[in-house]
């Protein structure tokens, strides 16, 4: 990573140079656009560690408080390359194929560990690691002809990869995911949407505005509070009720220390629009 970080871990993220896809930062919104338009946008060994870098120095970055993932040309990713990937990975020892599924978790790790809020824009193909990027991201736009397939068992795989097994039932519930992870099947755009997998479906030509605008009004909010509750909706997975109720007191009680809070009141009182300024 090349990101200008002061000594106190902040930095600022919006002239990293990308090697391995494209990255935009305007409005404190990062777009990240998997840009290998001609193969339908597949991952890398390289590109996979990028991306896990980039998650993982995004909790520092004063300059982006959402990020925007999505494809070029009319998809969103295909998942693994097949001859970059796929055709190494028959060749790997069991200690390397270990080291290279433990190094793509850990980018599912760092999308959850990030503060920011990301927003998945899902157009056409999104397939097997892409399927797994647009699980990992706290909020999904689709289109109508989005085709998303947990294909591993396709490939002789288990469809408990990255985090699926645990992450896709909560998300569409379990019979659904189990339905999709043991066949490899596409899950159609209006699927998704019933599901509760897309949160909208837009057209294919407004999806990467649409998600723009709203993470915009997402970035515009309050930045702590909003980190505070993706780490608390991640965290209360595994607890019980009366932990969870204990922890958000905790966590809501931190909140109300910051001065985000007191504008929001301030607010209130003068019938103005609060402006959160994330601290």
């Amino acid at each position: 990573m090349k990101e200008k970080r002061r000594v106190d871990g902040a930095c600022t993220l919006a002239d990293y140079p990308a090697q391995h896809f494209r990255w935009q930062v305007e409005g404190r919104v990062a777009t990240l656009t998997l840009n290998r338009p001609e193969r339908k946008n597949p991952l890398t060994f390289e590109s996979y560690a990028e991306l896990r870098d980039l998650f993982r120095a995004l909790p520092y970055a004063e300059d982006v408080r959402v990020v925007v993932l999505s494809g070029a040309g009319g998809n969103f990713c295909s998942g693994g390359d097949v001859h970059e990937i796929i055709g190494p990975l028959t060749r790997m020892d069991t200690p390397s194929l270990l080291a290279f599924t433990r190094m793509t978790g850990d980018l599912v790790r760092a999308m959850r560990a990030c503060p920011q809020p990301i927003i998945s824009a899902v157009d056409g193909v999104c397939a097997g690691a892409g399927a797994i990027l647009a699980m990992a991201s706290d909020i999904r736009f689709g289109t109508a002809r989005s085709k998303t397939l947990f294909l591993f068992s396709r490939v002789g795989l288990a469809g408990s990869d990255m985090g699926a097994c645990a992450m896709l039932p909560r998300i569409i519930g379990q019979g659904r995911a189990a339905e999709l992870l043991y066949t490899g099947r596409a899950m159609s755009g209006e699927e998704g949407l019933a599901w509760g997998f897309f949160n909208r479906l837009c057209a294919p030509e407004q999806l990467l505005g649409e998600a723009q605008q709203f993470a915009l009004e997402l970035a515009q909010g309050p930045t702590f509070a909003h980190a505070m509750t993706k780490r608390m909706l991640h965290q209360e997975w595994s607890m019980g009720l009366d932990e969870a109720i204990e922890a958000e007191a905790q966590a809501q009680a931190l909140c109300m220390t910051t001065q985000d809070f007191r504008r929001a009141y301030e607010a209130f009182v003068t019938k103005e629009k609060p402006v959160f300024e994330g601290d």
